[in-house]
């Protein structure tokens, strides 16, 4: 069974991950957070050790960056580089979580999808990237399902996911993501 995919153990540990990061959000910035974010990343750029950080912006911070950094709200908003981006929990492939580590290195290398660094193969570690994008799409989309959001802030919020190292790749994986309509604001910013 590929990593990422339905009865995949790994996937339901991030999923169950992402959704246990999101609860312990502080319970005195949740009224002024408006987006939740799933950074997706590798440890040293290293496709075989794929995690998550699993964050959040406020109106609060899009009110500083407009007043220090950037003069257009919608850039300050939904343009992850204005975001916070470190100090937030992790779930994949990372040493803090010995379990998602587990996972996901039985599951590859039961796929053949495993390898050593010095065999250098680039079509294993694009397949490991894209199975990963897999399962941090089900991760944001099970925070809609299964009613994560709204029992956390009370309404329903965008999820935002994306790479640093892939721009551009977040408008198709965030419009994945997302039921229509609760990302309104973050596909006018980048459709226009």
């Amino acid at each position: 069974m590929p990593v990422g995919t339905a009865a995949s153990g790994f996937r339901e540990h991030v999923v169950r991950g992402v959704r246990h990061l999101v609860e312990a959000f502080p319970a005195g910035l949740r009224p002024d957070i408006y987006v939740v974010s799933l950074r997706v990343d590798h440890v040293d750029q290293d496709p075989r050790f794929p995690y998550v950080a699993v964050g959040y912006n406020t109106r609060r911070e899009v009110r500083r960056v407009l007043a220090h950094e950037c003069s257009h709200e919608g850039t300050a908003a939904w343009e992850y580089a204005y975001w916070p981006l470190e100090g937030f929990g992790r779930v994949g492939h990372v040493p803090e979580d010995r379990t998602g580590s587990a996972f996901h290195l039985a599951e590859a290398r039961a796929e053949g999808l495993w390898y050593e660094e010095e065999d250098g193969h680039e079509e294993r570690g694009d397949r490991l990237v894209r199975e990963f994008d897999i399962v941090c799409t089900a991760a944001a989309r099970g925070l809609h399902a299964d009613g994560c959001l709204r029992q956390v802030f009370g309404r329903p919020l965008p999820v935002v996911l994306f790479d640093m190292d892939r721009p551009g790749w977040e408008l198709e994986a965030t419009e994945a993501a997302n039921p229509p309509g609760v990302i309104d604001g973050f596909l006018k910013h980048h459709r226009t």
